[in-house]
């Protein structure tokens, strides 16, 4: 386990958790994630915000939606830089978490045990429809997971896969609606076997 002798509750500090919102591509996780930040800020909570270095998409200083609904973050290499940059405040967000390494899941822990409200945002599959990086981790030890879904681009219906449409197979590739769709599972699996 990640700092070990960090990893301990502290009985005079504020309950602290761990919120996960995960989904596809496109499906407002970002958004959802911005609006629960924003809610801490106006009740004056202390926020710091943290995306992986690996996600320019948009601005390398603010986590922005696909929406363009936007707020400042801090872009960070490894998990560690969370802890080390989160541990005096009362709100951290973690943005793209399924980019981050193994070690997320103990740094969430640490955090919601020093008293911290953590919420994550991230891809809960890849592109191939499989458990993706630490988010699995997340939401066996989170308190409050909530899962959003897309629209099917095929049928409507709601979506839980990304859908990559580039020909591809690197497991990593940052991209928008050039690259991914997102799916329900019969679409998916129907653009799979082609």
């Amino acid at each position: 386990m990640l700092f070990s002798e960090h990893n301990f509750i502290n009985k005079t500090d504020p309950t602290g958790s761990i919120e996960v919102i995960c989904g596809s591509m496109f499906s407002g996780k970002t958004e959802e994630l911005i609006r629960r930040l924003r809610r801490a800020q106006i009740a004056k909570l202390e926020v710091e915000i943290f995306k992986p270095v690996v996600d320019t998409r948009y601005a390398v200083t603010e986590l922005v939606s696909h929406d363009k609904n936007s707020i400042q973050s801090t872009a960070v290499e490894m998990s560690s830089a969370i802890l080390l940059l989160g541990m005096q405040t009362q709100v951290v967000g973690i943005d793209e978490a399924q980019f981050f390494d193994d070690n997320l899941p103990d740094v969430c822990n640490i955090l919601a045990n020093k008293g911290i409200r953590v919420i994550v945002a991230g891809l809960d599959m890849d592109f191939k429809g499989r458990p993706f990086g630490p988010i699995p981790n997340l939401m066996a030890i989170a308190e409050h997971v909530t899962k959003v879904h897309a629209v099917c681009v095929c049928c409507g219906a709601p979506a839980n896969y990304s859908y990559r449409t580039s020909v591809t197979e690197t497991k990593v590739l940052i991209g928008e609606k050039e690259s991914y769709e997102p799916r329900c599972r019969r679409c998916f699996h129907l653009g799979q076997n082609k």
